[in-house]
């Protein structure tokens, strides 16, 4: 092993559901880069784990009976089983439940407060629990959605410590112009300037008193230590910071790069380096955003039906067809989107039309004409230069790639021997050839370098496809000997040797029925009709807190687009003798002509707020389906505007 190290994490997940495809992606992408870096001989340390504190964990577990903990004792065994089902090689999963982290937080928390960049105060503001993120009003859209996930965010008042962010947006700009890879790709680092960085960057909340499922801030226990400054540090506590054995840290850390989704990139790139910073810590080379999953041009949701899971794909047709499919499919870091047919197409026009019957057509080729081994090269010139030209540059486009994560065209490279290959077939005819006794050095010429060329393809697929490239090398006979199947050994065309005995296995990719296959996934990933589930309630209230809220009819007299905001509605509503302008994000299901005159139900004692720069008087009652794609406003009929709804 050499002296060179190579450290990559996944984002850890939040472990409040089933991971999909999406998640899938980011860990095989993570696991790709491990394994390639490993061949390529550098010591790699590959963590990935799970997110476990928050009000959204407390609020599932309490839904489900359970305590958090019990909750996410039973998530994180389906996680690990699934990673274990695609056999990804991570060195470590962390769990922010886990001792060594904790301990580790609360140290770091302390640090940072006696170095002066954490203090006391009081937050009041827009919070939204499923992403666990606070939200300015500006930030916020059609009045109260949260810029990430759409879901409407809750004001929030309450004691709370702050991380002195804003002290750090000089230092941060100026650490992105002197490494213009840092946050990558381009489009990620130009939207966190633009966006954050160039704008007015406020300090962050890190701590909640609000619920105490979360890490205990050390020296004042009834606030527990927010989200993000929890999860993000997992990063170098699980390599020991702060422990009394830092001896990984101090091997591994910085971190060659951070493999994450675009949505948490300004948490990774922003307040990640920021935190970084304070600690006196050296920051990642890279931080890398990769784009979504997308299911017909729109985000995977449960609620909206459109979630693909990994399990019934490599049950179906195996772990490297799914992981070949990611990695090919999609550009790494853009939007990429999934349908059963580009999946199935890919399976059949790559790894069975391509690899599957190059590799077949092979091995029974030198069974049939060489009496299975594999024979010496005797000709030179024409074709067969022309291969092994191809095959000598592969390694380094491929390596090049790599490095670059750029996963698709390093597989495209490989691919251009694969197709080579067959196209070598196809000139060189060896069916014919084996019918002349005079073009017998000829035909054993083909017959190695064919034998050659699917060695080559084999050792360098296997950081991606491991699997597939295990049987590649049983039917070559030739598993196991680790001098022809390291990474030096595809660097120069001729290393196979001569008389391995070769031997059939099982077809690597079956040809599939598309249309047959397409309505098997439809059928495996149609959601299922289920029992109605009961209603969560919010907590209960006494009749005492329901009167101190005044509900009155309004009529809208006049509606307007909101100047600012495309998705909120400006209404000036007569209630009674008073008239009063309220901002409401019903734009989207409901034009100003057609509201005019309606008869509302009306909140009359609402603190005013600004919603994008425009006041609001109160707040106009609707009902909506819970995936936000219907709703309707409260409306009555022949009752005057001002009398009372109770």
């Amino acid at each position: 092993m050499s002296g060179k190290t190579f450290y990559v994490t996944t984002p850890i997940y939040y472990p409040s559901g089933k991971l999909h495809i999406g998640h899938t992606y980011t860990t095989v992408a993570a696991d790709a880069i491990s394994r390639f870096k490993r061949f390529t001989g550098y010591d790699v340390r590959f963590l990935t784990g799970t997110d476990e504190h928050g009000q959204k964990i407390q609020k599932t577990a309490e839904g489900k009976g359970m305590q958090p903990k019990e909750y996410l004792d039973g998530m994180i065994e389906d996680i690990k089983k699934l990673w274990e089902t695609m056999e990804i090689s991570y060195d470590d999963f962390i769990r922010t439940t886990e001792d060594r982290h904790k301990d580790a937080v609360q140290k770091i928390f302390k640090k940072l407060y006696e170095k002066g960049d954490i203090y006391k105060s009081h937050y009041e503001g827009w919070y939204c629990t499923p992403c666990e993120s606070f939200w300015t009003e500006t930030q916020l859209l059609e009045g109260n959605k949260c810029p990430d996930c759409g879901r409407e965010a809750q004001l929030a008042k309450e004691e709370a410590y702050f991380f002195k962010l804003s002290n750090y947006k000089d230092r941060l700009i100026e650490y992105y112009e002197k490494n213009p890879d840092f946050c990558f790709p381009e489009a990620r680092k130009n939207e966190m300037l633009s966006n954050f960085l160039n704008e007015n960057l406020e300090d962050l909340c890190v701590s909640r008193t609000t619920f105490d499922w979360g890490i205990k801030v050390p020296f004042d226990e009834k606030h527990v230590v927010y989200v993000w400054l929890d999860a993000l540090c997992n990063y170098i506590t699980a390599l020991g910071y702060m422990s009394d054995d830092e001896s990984h840290f101090n091997k591994y850390w910085p971190a060659d790069v951070h493999i994450v989704g675009k949505e948490i990139v300004r948490f990774h790139s922003i307040i990640w380096p920021a935190i970084l910073m304070a600690l006196d810590l050296p920051l990642p080379k890279q931080i890398f955003g990769h784009g979504w999953i997308l299911f017909g041009d729109d985000k995977m949701s449960k609620s909206k039906g459109n979630i693909v899971y990994p399990e019934p794909l490599i049950e179906r047709y195996g772990i490297d067809s799914l992981k070949y499919f990611l990695l090919r499919e999609f550009t790494f870091g853009k939007d990429g989107n999934y349908t059963n047919r580009n999946f199935l197409g890919r399976l059949n026009s790559d790894l069975a039309n391509d690899l599957g019957n190059l590799v077949s057509r092979t091995v029974t080729m030198i069974q049939k004409y060489s009496d299975s081994k594999l024979p010496s090269p005797k000709a030179s010139g024409g074709f067969h230069d022309e291969l092994k030209a191809v095959a000598n540059g592969v390694h380094i486009e491929f390596e090049k790639a790599m490095n670059a994560l750029q996963f698709s065209d390093g597989l495209e490279s490989i691919w251009k021997l694969v197709r080579r290959s067959n196209k070598y077939i196809d000139e060189t005819m060896p069916w014919a050839l084996a019918k002349e006794e005079d073009k017998k050095d000829e035909l054993d010429t083909v017959l190695y370098n064919l034998g050659e060329a699917i060695r080559m393809i084999g050792v360098l697929i296997s950081p991606l496809m491991h699997v597939t490239s295990g049987k590649i090398f049983d039917q070559l006979g030739i598993k196991g000997q680790e001098g022809i199947l390291s990474w030096e050994s595809v660097k120069e065309f001729g290393k196979m040797p001569e008389g391995s005995v070769v031997s059939k296995g099982e077809i690597l990719f079956p040809r599939l029925d598309v249309e047959e296959e397409i309505k098997a996934l439809e059928e495996i990933f149609t959601p299922k009709e289920e029992a109605a589930k009961p209603i969560e309630h919010k907590e209960e209230i006494t009749i005492d807190d329901f009167a101190k809220i005044e509900l009155r009819v309004g009529t809208i007299k006049e509606a307007s687009k909101h100047p600012k905001a495309d998705k909120l509605l400006v209404f000036k509503i007569q209630v009674g003798s008073e008239e009063r302008q309220i901002v409401s994000g019903v734009a989207k299901f409901y034009k100003p002509e057609e509201l005019e005159g309606k008869n509302v139900v009306v909140v009359c004692n609402l603190k005013p707020v600004k919603l994008r720069g425009v006041e609001s008087q109160g707040m106009i009652l609707a009902a909506y389906n819970d995936d936000d794609s219907k709703l309707e406003l409260v409306s009555v009929s022949d009752i005057e505007n001002g009398c009372e709804v109770s």
